[in-house]
């Protein structure tokens, strides 16, 4: 039985809808007339392997959504999957060693888009210290991970906030992405319950950084979390790949965070 694939012009009009823009706006853009655009969302004009691409790019569709538009289109994917630990990909996966290891003694992963965690620094393992062993069995999901209430959630000091700005970033990824995945990964940590407000203000850093608090036996961790991607990708795992850094906010993080590793380089 064979499956039939969705019309090119119906999948380009729902990412346009996805990202508000009009027939004319993206026209525009894509340097095209409303017309001709119109005929290709509506099936009257099959657009070329150039026309989906050049529409692809203005719309900033992933590359995994690409080579979708492509074979809808019936044009063969161009954009390669590979695993990070694919000899073709030695280069990316050195980048992310090197990135990882270097930001030690302090806190950094990479993972997919999905939140798998694909690799971590040594600093990630002593933080993970008395999570349940299920969440920590591979796949491992980031945000399960810290949101579950057998992950980090106990000890997370600034929980409310922290939750709010992981959902908020979650929602917004299944809004450009439609990923059923992401979709269903959002209501599962949304049903966790929302913790009880600790009554501290939040500190606002204009969504440049994400405060992260973390208790332990030593005490309170406090960092600032950032992410990092590449920004000219080829390879649509590259494309995918994300940097989750922590940099210590405060002179008792760093003290910390430094005898820790002193202690695991000694062993």
């Amino acid at each position: 039985m064979s499956t039939q694939l969705p019309a090119v012009g119906h999948l380009l009009r729902d990412w346009r809808r996805r990202r508000r823009l009009s027939q004319l706006d993206l026209a525009c853009e894509a340097e095209i007339s409303s017309r001709h655009l119109s005929f290709v969302e509506t099936g009257r004009s099959q657009p070329s392997r150039e026309m989906v691409m050049r529409l692809s790019r203005h719309l900033d569709i992933p590359l995994r959504e690409r080579n979708a538009l492509l074979v809808a289109a019936g044009y063969a994917p161009i954009f390669k999957e590979r695993s990070l630990d694919d000899p073709k990909l030695a280069s990316a996966r050195r980048v992310v060693d090197l990135i990882l290891t270097g930001h030690e003694p302090y806190p950094a992963l990479a993972v997919d888009r999905h939140w798998t965690m694909l690799a971590a620094n040594r600093t990630v393992a002593v933080l993970l210290a008395g999570v349940e062993t299920s969440l920590l069995q591979p796949p491992v999901n980031v945000l399960r991970l810290t949101l579950h209430p057998g992950g980090l959630a106990d000890r997370i000091a600034n929980l409310p906030e922290w939750r709010s700005n992981l959902l908020a970033r979650l929602r917004r990824q299944v809004e450009v992405s439609a990923d059923p995945v992401l979709a269903s990964l959002l209501d599962e940590l949304a049903s966790y319950g929302a913790p009880e407000e600790s009554g501290a203000e939040a500190t606002d850093f204009g969504s440049v950084v994400v405060p992260f608090q973390l208790t332990t036996d030593l005490g309170v961790l406090s960092f600032l979390s950032t992410t990092t991607v590449f920004g000219t990708p080829v390879d649509i795992t590259v494309s995918e790949l994300a940097l989750e850094s922590f940099f210590p906010a405060d002179s008792f993080t760093i003290d910390t965070l430094n005898r820790i590793l002193q202690s695991v380089n000694s062993r």
